[in-house]
Order: C-alpha cells, then structure tokens, then sequence
C-alpha cells in the first residue's frame, strides 16, 4: 500500500510468508493480512473484516482479536531481525468495541522488550483511518531461545 519497503519490512514479510503454510488456524483465520510497514521492533497491518471472523452477532469474534493478538507479538519481535519468535507465555486481551462485516482493522504491534530470553510487546486493533477507535489492545510475552 505505497509503503517502502526497508529491510525489517521484507524481512517481517519473508517470516509471515514461510509461517502462514505450517499455521492452519492462522492460514484460516488471518490468511488475507496485509503487513504494510515494519521498523525494528514494530509493525503495522491490515485486515479486512469477513464473515469467518464472525460470532453469533455477525460482529468480530473475541478469538479473532487473540489471535491476533498472538500473531502480531510474534511479527514485531520478527521485525528485530530474528528467525525464531519463541514460544508464547503470557497473552492479554481487553476488548474494547467491535467490528463488522467490510470494516478494515488497523493492527499496530511494538516490541517493547526483546532480551535474552523473554520478548515483551503491546498490540492495539482498531478501526483503519480513526486511531481513536479501538476495538481491542493488549499485550504479548514470548521466550525467545537465542
């Protein structure tokens, strides 16, 4: 989407691209993400509202917000430079509106910490074009084996 591509852009996408055929629920479920701009340590993408990310209500399902939640953690330690984003320890999620069918998500994702053995990142979902609009954000921990 007009972004230029720098290294941890190719490189966040390179990772995604080799993950998304072993992952099924992330083929399923986050198949059609868009990863538009990457520096080290965070990322930003973007992801269409469909009907297999509906609940009950034909609104976002909470499942989908966590795993994004998961995903995204793992793409902005990715964007540091690393092949291995570990295994996950600790996943926070705080819903805070929803979104329909059509609605385009902005997912922003920042590694706050990357250390020897733990990675520590805060991801925020929320409406493309209205930064104020947030439909759930939350935090990530992840071991990393350097």
């Amino acid at each position: 989407m007009g972004a230029e591509v720098n290294a941890e852009l190719e490189h966040v996408r390179n990772y995604w691209a080799n993950m998304k055929p072993n992952s099924p629920i992330y083929s399923f479920l986050l198949g059609d993400i868009n990863i538009i701009s990457a520096t080290k340590g965070q990322i930003t993408a973007h992801l269409k509202v469909l009907p297999v990310h509906f609940n009950s209500k034909k609104t976002l399902h909470g499942v989908v917000s966590a795993c994004i939640m998961d995903w995204a953690g793992g793409m902005a330690i990715a964007s540091t430079g690393l092949d291995n984003t570990g295994l996950s320890t600790d996943i926070h999620t705080t819903f805070v509106s929803t979104a329909k069918e059509g609605d385009l998500l902005e997912i922003e994702s920042k590694a706050s910490k990357v250390g020897a053995s733990l990675a520590f990142t805060t991801i925020e979902i929320r409406h493309a074009g209205d930064r104020e609009k947030v439909v759930a954000h939350g935090t990530h921990t992840k071991y990393i084996k350097r």
